[in-house]
């Protein structure tokens, strides 16, 4: 049997060179938790990150809080300014003292490089030409600049080969920085990296999303908070956390038949006995919300919207978790009318199949279909869950119709309440002269004479949109009724009180039409009519 060829030192060490998870763990030093000073070893999340950056030019992090990628950034990017001569790096964070701390790390990180200098050469670990505030630059030509983000455009009048935006949701003008930085970016071979902690709902909120979804250039990345990382990370509150919990406990630790709901669901994710034992343990000095924020255990949680929220946002995170997928495409093709069925999953979602003779109930919101507002739909079964939803925004008014009649009598004929401000009116005369659809919700009113009467549609007003919206709310939060649309959810996180209106928070892009489509089907199951007979 052939012998396996012995590698030289010089191969071992271009071996090392050439890879950075390599170089971290040899020549790369950080200081851990007990001030210790020890090797970077990458953690899973930074390997996985690792091996991710290198398929993918642009990558975008949310994260709890420490999770040594900023670390990662800095051993990355000294690494390229010593492998590859002539890089152009920019680290860039939302302040000073951030900013400062950050490059220090780089300098300390770069001194300890100074006895590999010695041993193998500046030929491998290029000498440092210039090392002050702000800047690292060494003898091959490659610098590391670390800026502080602020009015100006990130990178203006340079080109960078690797630009790290760290804490990037506390910028100022984030999307005119990120277009700043991704015009300075290297055609072709540069790399950007956005990692931060969330803050709220706002421009990168928007862009995580859309890439967590897969609509976008770039690659998203999660870490949550029982990530392997955190084990060492957090070792000392979580036997701190074990401590407390055996002595409110009969010494007893934490047990799978102990598990709350919620903390079952974080189980079977992942989340081991002591992580939860820690969140117990966290949950006693903040609120829920509070912890999700800090510590997601998913995207959604992190961007949680407090303070103004008119939905428990601890109750709608809950129900994203336990949302139901839409049935697959085959499963419902042949059994819709063809007029749905270029829609199915792809703005039409069906959730269950509606059952013979069993009432159902609607809300229906209209809009141009010219890309801005959606049109909406959202129906019910006479026990409260969702069945369906439907939401797009390239349907004209008389499309919309046909699609608004064929869902209603495919779904037996269902008790429809439709919003009859603006385009609601054109879009409620056209189901009753042009498809003679009879179920639909009628107001009561008054004339200037004083007499009663009945209307078609709901009219909203700010008064009468406080009593749908509080309705829903009430459904929602007892359990009265079941909601499987994940974007209707998404949409109840940015919902918001201002000065007595209800709205969804200010933004390009944020909209609440499957709330209002949603809640106008809480009126139709209030009012507990039908015209029509389905027996």
């Amino acid at each position: 049997m052939a012998k396996t060829k012995q590698l030289t030192k010089q191969e071992k060490l271009q071996l090392i060179m050439d890879d950075f998870k390599l170089f971290a763990k040899n020549f790369i030093y950080i200081v851990d938790n007990n001030g210790d000073k020890i090797n970077f070893l990458l953690n899973p999340q930074q390997q996985e990150f690792n091996d991710l950056l290198e398929k993918n030019r642009y990558m975008i992090i949310s994260k709890s809080r420490q999770g040594g990628f900023s670390t990662y950034a800095l051993g990355r990017a000294l690494w390229q300014a010593i492998r590859f001569e002539n890089s152009n790096i920019l680290i860039v964070s939302y302040k000073q003292d951030s900013s400062m701390a950050l490059f220090e790390k780089l300098k300390m990180m770069n001194r300890d490089l100074d006895q590999f200098r010695e041993k193998y050469g500046t030929k491998v670990f290029p000498a440092t030409k210039r090392d002050n505030r702000n800047e690292l630059l060494l003898e091959n030509g490659s610098r590391i600049t670390c800026v502080v983000a602020g009015n100006k455009d990130v990178g203006r009048g340079s080109t960078y080969s690797m630009i790290h935006l760290s804490e990037f949701a506390f910028y100022q003008n984030q999307e005119k920085q990120l277009l700043s930085a991704e015009q300075a970016l290297a055609k072709g071979t540069g790399k950007l990296v956005i990692e931060t902690t969330s803050n709220g709902f706002n421009f990168y909120q928007k862009l995580f999303m859309s890439a967590w979804k897969g609509d976008s250039k770039y690659k998203a990345f999660f870490v949550p908070f029982y990530a392997s990382l955190y084990k060492e990370q957090f070792r000392a509150e979580h036997d701190e956390a074990e401590e407390w919990f055996k002595a409110n406990n009969k010494g007893n630790r934490l047990r799978e038949k102990d598990l709350e709901p919620d903390e079952k669901i974080l189980y079977e994710k992942g989340a081991n006995l002591r992580f939860l034992m820690w969140r117990r343990y966290k949950l006693l000095d903040m609120t829920l919300q509070e912890f999700y924020q800090e510590y997601p255990s998913n995207p959604m949680e992190s961007f949680i919207s407090t303070g103004q929220s008119v939905f428990d946002q601890s109750k709608v995170l809950e129900r994203l978790n336990y949302v139901s997928e839409p049935l697959p495409t085959n499963e419902v093709y042949n059994q819709l009318p063809d007029v749905l069925k270029p829609y199915i999953n792809r703005g039409l979602y069906i959730y269950k199949l509606p059952k013979k003779g069993i009432r159902m109930f609607g809300g229906v919101d209209t809009a141009s279909g010219s890309g801005g507002d959606y049109s909406t739909i959202s129906i019910f079964d006479n026990e409260g869950e969702q069945i369906l939803s439907f939401y797009h925004n390239k349907v004209a008014v008389y499309t919309f119709a046909q699609i608004v009649d064929a869902i209603g009598k495919w779904c037996n004929y269902a008790y429809l309440a439709i919003e009859r401000n603006n385009l609601g009116l054109p879009l409620i005369e056209r189901l009753r002269k042009d498809y003679e659809y009879l179920n639909l919700l009628k107001s009561k009113i008054f004339d200037q004479k004083g007499k009663k009467k009945l209307q078609l549609g709901w009219t909203t007003t700010n008064t009468t949109k406080s009593i749908m919206i509080s309705d829903y709310k009430e459904n929602f939060e007892r359990g009265l009724i079941s909601i499987h649309c994940k974007e209707t959810l998404a949409q109840m996180q940015i919902f918001q009180e201002v000065d007595g209106k209800m709205n969804n928070k200010k933004g390009e892009g944020n909209h609440d039409d499957l709330i209002v489509a949603a809640a106008l089907a809480c009126q139709a199951m209030k009012q507990n009519k039908y015209y029509v007979d389905i027996a």
